[in-house]
């Protein structure tokens, strides 16, 4: 029996199925860094969001979060390596997963990509009055509930740290 008969009518892509996105929610004290796209971007122009983006293929999503963390706001942050979330999402008309961790901001000043032209600290309350993301505000609320580990636990798990993730 032909094994080519399963590949009938299937049209073979290289194409990934779906976007796989990484968002930061990045707190100081009871409230998140949450930025506003620029006019000029594609997907979701003028949206307040926070930290996000693609996780680039074969990059690893911790990997990816740091990276996007750094571009994005040039923050040092300590990063919880565990996600505390998922949803699924469309950017544009794709399908796509996002994966969400959480941070603390704990030194620097945000410094913007062009990606976005506005930033504001909030409250997990005020991002929902602003956005339309509510799997995002939720992430958020979820992300202020839990508790951190201590820093020199050295439990798995423990904030490892963007800087030791570039």
């Amino acid at each position: 029996m032909s094994s080519s008969w399963y590949k009938r009518g299937v049209k073979e892509t290289h194409e990934p199925l779906l976007v796989v996105a990484v968002a930061a929610v990045v707190f100081r004290g009871k409230r998140l860094l949450c930025m506003r796209r620029s006019a000029c971007r594609d997907a979701g122009p003028g949206l307040w969001e926070t930290l996000s983006g693609r996780v680039r293929p074969g990059e690893d999503p911790l990997a990816a979060v740091a990276r996007e963390i750094s571009e994005e706001c040039g923050l040092e942050v300590e990063l919880d390596p565990r996600p505390i979330t998922t949803y699924p999402a469309k950017r544009i008309d794709e399908p796509m997963v996002v994966i969400v961790y959480r941070a603390q901001a704990i030194s620097g000043e945000v410094v913007m990509s062009d990606e976005h032209d506005a930033f504001e600290w909030l409250t997990p309350d005020e991002l929902a009055e602003r956005s339309p993301l509510a799997p995002l505000v939720n992430a958020a609320r979820l992300a202020l509930d839990l508790s951190w580990v201590a820093r020199d636990s050295g439990a798995p798990g423990n904030l490892a740290g963007s800087k030791g993730n570039k």
